[in-house]
């Protein structure tokens, strides 16, 4: 489906940003919220696996395309060190740690809701593993993974509207990587509750106004919500709910790539993951959309586009190389499900 492949020799690229970065401590910038004096502490003492990359969710999501890559390309020159980095990480004594951190009172909001989309999604992809070692590190993480579960169970019964904006806050982005998870690791009751609130918050989405870019948007919030909704309905819902949504088709301001100005300024910097991001879901979109839909053609090379945009800037400053490669691989990636 992707015009831009997923090549061993761009995993190799993808792959040597995360090994460089999760285990970089500094910078960092903590989501902690500090009850006493007790809890000014470094973020390797609070976070003994998710510590590096600038930020919790990052680190998550920078192991996410470590388990990813190595899973997708098992003789990939990485695969060792990623291998190596994993075994040494992923213990028992590490995840209950992080377990602990979230069962602080002050933790209650921590990363929610896109750090908890986040380490589901590294969940769900290490269930995918059929190696030894692979459905060992999955073991290893469930306990983590199971508390992360329990959070969106209590939360979106008690959630009535969603958060549209295309920064961490969106729901659609935290929703549908829940649903990935609970799909594969067969927990029924949260695949059940995701499908039901992706619906009570979108299923009456019609004529979508499409505002944005945004200065500092790495979500598109229009394409976001089809991408939940594709993936929450049926295909012949889908098709239905889609027509509605945009019944004029893909909007002009959906298929040209974002100005950049500035790769050094992290917000500003985010506009290269809005340009994978909505890669990710175009391309998404096309998989539902019949050979003969003009939309189908326009989706694609809509996602080309913005994929030549951003690939050849994720490395160029820290702002962007401490996660980036994991929207590029949302973004060229789409069979990844389907690949063992």
């Amino acid at each position: 489906m992707n015009s831009i492949p997923l090549t061993p020799a761009l995993a190799s690229h993808l792959a040597a940003a995360p090994l460089d970065h999760v285990t970089r401590e500094y910078p960092n910038k903590l989501d902690h919220v500090m009850g006493g004096p007790g809890d000014v502490r470094s973020p390797k003492d609070l976070h003994p696996i998710f510590y590096g990359s600038f930020d919790w969710h990052s680190c998550v999501h920078g192991w996410w395309t470590l388990m990813t890559l190595y899973r997708l390309f098992p003789t990939l020159p990485e695969a060792p060190a990623i291998h190596g980095l994993a075994d040494r990480m992923l213990t028992p004594a590490a995840v209950a740690g992080e377990v602990a951190y979230l069962n602080r009172p002050e933790s209650a909001g921590f990363e929610r809701p896109y750090g908890w989309g986040w380490l589901l999604m590294l969940a769900a992809e290490l269930h995918r593993h059929q190696s030894v070692e692979g459905r060992r590190w999955a073991a290893t993480l469930q306990p983590l993974a199971d508390a992360f579960a329990a959070r969106f169970k209590r939360f979106l019964p008690k959630s009535p509207y969603p958060v549209r904006v295309g920064t961490h806050m969106n729901t659609a982005f935290a929703l549908r990587f829940a649903i990935e998870y609970a799909d594969l690791a067969g927990d029924t009751d949260l695949a059940v509750l995701c499908r039901e609130k992706a619906l009570s918050w979108h299923g009456q989405d019609k004529a979508a106004q499409v505002w944005e870019p945004s200065q500092d948007e790495f979500l598109s919030p229009a394409l976001q919500v089809a991408e939940l909704m594709r993936r929450a309905l049926p295909p012949a819902e889908f098709a239905r709910w889609f027509d509605a949504y945009l019944p004029g088709g893909l909007p002009p301001v959906l298929l040209a790539p974002p100005l950049v100005t500035d790769r050094t300024d992290g917000k500003i910097a985010h506009l290269d993951g809005l340009s994978l991001a909505r890669a990710w879901c175009l391309n998404g979109l096309a998989t539902s959309l019949a050979e003969n839909d003009p939309r189908r053609a326009v989706a694609l090379a809509a996602a080309e586009r913005h994929v030549a945009a951003a690939l050849p800037h994720i490395a160029e400053d820290y702002m962007g190389q401490h996660w980036l490669a994991s929207f590029v691989l949302l973004a060229v990636a789409s069979d990844r499900e389907d690949r063992s």
